[in-house]
């Protein structure tokens, strides 16, 4: 199915073009959006879908209500100053609460019953093909149950011919290297997962570490790097915990396009998120092809499964093909074709949403 097919809910489409009209400033820092009741007679939206539209805007740091006068825009098209910081700071720290804990009670949520009833599904329906050897890019039902998932899931529209298979995200991490190359300056977080400042220092490549401050990486080390690369992880950064503001991931957007470079968007665990649902990708607010968005499954799954996605922007599709395109996709056959039943099956989003559902239980039972 063409993710274009895939019809948004009401309140997604609302919350969209209220984001639009703000990132182009249509809406300016510290207007007052239309109330619920005018808004929902201009749309013909119903007010509950326009107040789930603006609660989305509030989450994400688009605008935030005052209580008895509407809501306002506090997106800053500039600058890194903090965005809602006493609400959002409060939220960020019980995230990372609950993230520290996932590993004491989550691993009993997970449907492995019907994981194993997937796996013996695809021996009985695919039998001997299992055997044959992958695509160069990952088996077709894989990067179509993904192409699926990104677009009812994280609002990015991609054709499963932008999608890359590999076993795990620190293959991934070296294929870029290799297609962006080894002259350009690398950029990561401080602090970052040491295992992505390890891989690149393994690859040779010259690499800079830039100060995180409460919304993201500050603006001064942007400005002063010599990067053309940057390595952002901006959903609950790990150790720090931090997510990048609306506003921020706006400037590392700007600060690719005026260096003409590029950014890795590792977003390994935003699914399991205590919003409403995951903050918008750098890749869905890029339609430039300034970002190269990856994920893997070893948070939503297990860290036993060793498989990762590229999602490659259509403007360095044939790079990536003449520097990488000949490599053999790393990850099984049978792997692949479980995973795209148990994606196209719904089990997979189901999971995720008991997780949330739990986190969110969790973290009501730390307020009282």
């Amino acid at each position: 199915m063409n993710p274009k097919e895939i019809s948004m809910t009401g309140y997604m489409k609302l919350y969209t073009q209220l984001r639009e009209k703000i990132t182009r400033r249509i809406y300016h820092e510290g207007d007052r959006l239309p109330s619920k009741r005018q808004l929902a007679d201009e749309s013909g939206y119903s007010v509950i879908t326009v107040e789930h539209a603006y609660e989305l805007l509030a989450e994400e740091g688009y605008v935030e209500p005052r209580e008895r006068s509407g809501y306002y825009v506090i997106y800053k098209e500039g600058d890194s100053y903090p965005v809602g910081e006493g609400k959002k700071a409060r939220r960020r720290l019980s995230e990372r609460v609950v993230v520290e804990r996932r590993d004491e009670g989550e691993r009993d949520l997970f449907p492995f019953s019907a994981f194993a009833r997937t796996m013996r599904n695809v021996l009985s329906n695919y039998g001997e093909k299992i055997l044959d050897p992958s695509p160069n890019k990952g088996c077709v039902e894989l990067r179509e149950a993904l192409a699926s998932y990104l677009a009812r899931s994280r609002h990015m529209e991609v054709s499963p011919e932008a999608i890359l298979i590999g076993s795990g995200a620190e293959y991934l991490y070296g294929l870029n290297v290799q297609v962006l190359g080894r002259n350009r300056v690398y950029a990561l977080e401080n602090p970052s997962y040491e295992k992505i400042r390890k891989v690149y220092e393994a690859s040779q490549v010259p690499l800079e570490m830039l100060t995180m401050g409460k919304e993201g990486i500050e603006t001064e080390e942007l400005q002063r790097s010599r990067a053309s690369v940057l390595h952002v992880t901006p959903f609950n950064s790990y150790p720090s915990g931090i997510t990048a503001s609306a506003s921020k991931r706006a400037e590392y957007i700007r600060w690719a396009r005026a260096r003409k470079g590029y950014i890795i968007e590792d977003d390994f665990d935003s699914e399991f998120t205590l919003l409403s649902k995951p903050e918008d990708t750098l890749f869905s607010l890029s339609p430039g092809g300034e970002v190269i968005y990856m994920n893997s499954f070893s948070k939503t799954i297990a860290p036993s499964i060793r498989v990762g996605y590229l999602v490659i922007p259509e403007s360095l599709l044939p790079l990536y093909e003449e520097k990488v395109g000949f490599y053999s996709c790393t990850v099984p056959v049978f792997d692949q074709l479980v995973l795209a039943e148990f994606i196209m099956s719904g089990r997979f989003e189901r999971h995720i949403n008991r997780v949330r559902r739990r986190r969110r239980k969790m973290e009501a039972l730390r307020k009282r």
